[in-house]
């Protein structure tokens, strides 16, 4: 069993949400726990954390990884041209 201390605040939004809910204060807290427990990232792998995430974002041009030394030469150079 845990004891856990709670802000005035805190305490009121949850006695409000039990009730709203026909729930006990208890089982909010669980499943609260539980939520955060399984939003938590502790055991994926960076790939795991960003797949939804990759082919997102596209400038359509499939050659950047080839060309990118001369566009930002280019850049540069644009850069520093009015000096």
């Amino acid at each position: 069993m845990v004891a856990v201390r709670l802000e005035q605040e805190i305490e009121n939004k949850l006695d409000y949400f039990a009730k709203r809910q026909s729930m006990t204060k208890s089982s909010v807290i669980k499943e609260a726990l539980r939520q955060y427990f399984d939003s938590q990232t502790l055991d994926k792998t960076p790939y795991e954390l960003g797949v939804g995430l990759f082919g997102q974002v596209g400038s359509g041009d499939g050659t950047l990884s080839k060309t990118y030394k001369s566009k930002l030469k280019d850049k540069l150079r644009a850069k520093n041209s009015h000096r």
